[in-house]
């Protein structure tokens, strides 16, 4: 008979940790699945607003977060799951490799990164077309750069960038940059950094590499505009495939719709951290829909009669 575990959390990034360790301390057995140990915040330079670390990387966060959950008597898995089914109350998940059956299941699938749709975008992935200044910003050392977007996180890594190459531009489609306060500030006094506002990118072209794009407004008197590297931040969207398959109610974006409590429309079903309908999304917030999924969890697996079917 297939071993049955109270709660399967898919995903491993903050807020799936999150979950695990509340999980763990609730002593309800718990398996984690996911691809990326720590989640997208693995990519983050610095992290300076998250209550009781004034300034941490976001690797240095995640694996704190990590530790903790392992504190507990939790099992991990490390795995693309590719089917989530309903079988009897409870559910099976599927990896490529493997089976698992669970009482219920939380989503902490995350996002993935935006891509712009121009031409040159996928030609160019990896040879000067980037989504990761943290990741890739120190090929840039003494180079002109150019960023796409406007939100914090764009001004964030723009700032990071400005670190390696001697000129970062930021694209922009409106007039202002959204960013915090502080970072905007800082963005404004930097002598490396220039936004160009109310512009779009058309096209990406170059040989071997990128080297220039075509704006949608002239800059300088031309629509060419030369550049050896071009990093895109326009957000990101829901990793929820797998819940809209299952039945689980999403959004017009594609979010999970969820409730304070962390339930879904689907009995036995959760989800936390970015790939719900919430409009704040940062570490922190995560975190916290996570542990808010593994207390209702809790309160689920022992109040419920929960049916599985053998396989």
């Amino acid at each position: 008979m297939t071993e049955l575990w109270d709660t399967i959390i898919i995903g491993a990034g903050v807020s799936a940790y999150g979950a695990a360790m509340y999980a763990g301390r609730f002593e309800i057995k718990t398996l984690m699945i996911g691809e990326l140990p720590g989640g997208t915040i693995v990519n983050t330079d610095d992290v300076a607003n998250y209550p009781g670390f004034k300034m941490i990387t976001g690797m240095d966060l995640a694996d704190k977060l990590r530790e903790h959950a392992e504190e507990y008597n939790i099992t991990q898995k490390n795995g693309r799951v590719v089917k989530v089914e309903k079988t009897g109350d409870c559910f099976t998940v599927s990896t490529n490799d493997e089976s698992f059956k669970g009482k219920t299941v939380i989503f902490a699938t995350g996002t993935e990164w935006r891509k712009l749709g121009v031409p040159g975008e996928k030609e160019f992935t990896g040879k000067g077309v980037h989504y990761c200044a943290l990741c890739d910003g120190a090929f840039y050392k003494e180079k002109v750069a150019a960023l796409v977007g406007g939100s914090d996180s764009a001004a964030k890594d723009a700032l990071l960038l400005a670190k390696y190459a001697k000129k970062v531009y930021i694209i922009y489609r409106k007039e202002n940059i959204r960013a915090e306060p502080i970072n905007k500030r800082r963005v404004e006094q930097s002598d490396k950094i220039e936004v160009i506002p109310n512009t779009n990118v058309l096209e990406i072209k170059g040989d071997k590499f990128v080297n220039k794009v075509i704006l949608d407004k002239e800059y300088n008197g031309s629509t060419e505009f030369p550049i050896e590297g071009l990093f895109i931040d326009i957000g990101h969207i829901a990793l929820s495939g797998l819940a809209k398959d299952l039945g689980v109610a999403l959004n017009k974006k594609g979010e999970i719709i969820v409730d304070r409590h962390g339930f879904t429309n689907m009995e036995g079903v959760f989800a936390a951290g970015d790939v719900i309908d919430t409009d704040f999304k940062q570490a922190i917030t995560g975190v916290a829909e996570g542990v808010t999924a593994a207390f209702n969890v809790y309160n689920y697996v022992e109040k419920a009669d929960v049916k599985c079917f053998d396989p």
